[in-house]
C-alpha cells in the first residue's frame, strides 16, 4: 500500500466517521431494541498470509456459536428483519471504518477471507492478500450479485462451502489479481463512487467467466 492510498484511508475515514456517527448511533440502537444485544459482530478474517484481525460489522443473524463459513442459502433462516435491510444497503458494514482506520483493511481492496480459506489455498491467497484487504473492490462490483444467487441456492452449510470454494474464490481471485495490476488511486476513487452508486460494473478485460 503506497503512503498516499494509506493517507486517503486515514482521513476520508475520520471523516466520513463523524459525518456517519448519527447514523451509526441510530443503527445501533435499532438493532438492541429490536434484536438486543450483541449489537456488533466480530468476524475473524486474515489480513494476509498468518495475520488476522476482528472485522466489525453491525449484527445481522440469530446467534449461533456453531456459526462457521460464509453465509449461504443455509443460513437464510437467522437473518433477522433488521439485518435483511442492513444487508440490502450495506449498512453493516459502517463499522468497519473502524477497521480502516487502524489499518486492517482499506476502503478497497479483495475483500478479506475467512483464515481456513487462506489455510485451503495458499498459493491463490499468497498472490491476493498482497493487496491490503477492502470494504470493497473490483471482485464485489463485479461478481457479488452473482456470488449472493449462487449461495442463496445452497440448502446446507456443506453445498454452500463446495460452491463458495469451486466456483466463487477462484473467480474473485481472478478479478482481484486484475485489479491489484492496475490499482491507482483515481481507479480505487472509481471503485469507491460505483460501490457508493450501487453500479455493478459488467465489463472487464479479461472478466473470468
Amino acid at each position: 500500500m503506497t503512503r498516499q492510498k494509506r493517507a486517503m484511508d486515514i482521513v476520508l475515514g475520520l471523516i466520513m466517521s463523524i459525518v456517519l456517527l448519527p447514523v451509526l448511533a441510530g443503527l445501533a440502537l435499532v438493532i438492541l431494541v429490536r434484536d438486543g444485544r450483541p449489537i456488533f459482530f466480530a468476524s475473524i478474517r486474515a489480513k494476509n498470509p498468518g495475520t488476522s484481525f476482528p472485522l466489525w460489522k453491525f449484527r445481522t443473524m440469530a446467534n449461533d456459536i456453531n456459526d462457521k463459513g460464509v453465509s449461504g442459502g443455509d443460513k437464510a433462516h437467522r437473518i433477522t428483519r433488521t439485518g435483511h435491510f442492513l444487508r440490502r444497503f450495506r449498512l453493516d458494514e459502517i463499522p468497519q471504518l473502524w477497521n480502516i482506520i487502524k489499518g486492517d483493511i482499506s476502503f478497497v481492496g479483495p475483500r478479506p477471507p475467512l483464515p481456513e480459506y487462506v489455510n485451503d489455498f495458499p498459493d491463490l491467497y499468497a498472490q491476493v492478500l498482497q493487496s491490503r484487504p477492502g470494504v470493497t473492490g473490483l471482485a464485489t462490483l463485479v461478481y457479488h450479485r452473482t456470488e449472493e444467487r449462487l449461495l442463496a441456492e445452497c440448502g446446507s452449510a456443506d453445498e454452500t462451502e463446495k460452491v463458495y470454494k469451486q466456483r466463487c474464490i477462484p473467480r474473485k481471485a481472478k478479478l482481484d489479481l486484475i485489479y491489484a495490476e492496475k490499482a491507482t488511486l483515481c481507479s480505487d476513487f472509481l471503485l469507491m463512487v460505483s460501490t457508493a452508486l450501487g453500479r455493478k460494473i459488467r465489463h472487464v478485460k479479461n472478466h473470468p467467466k
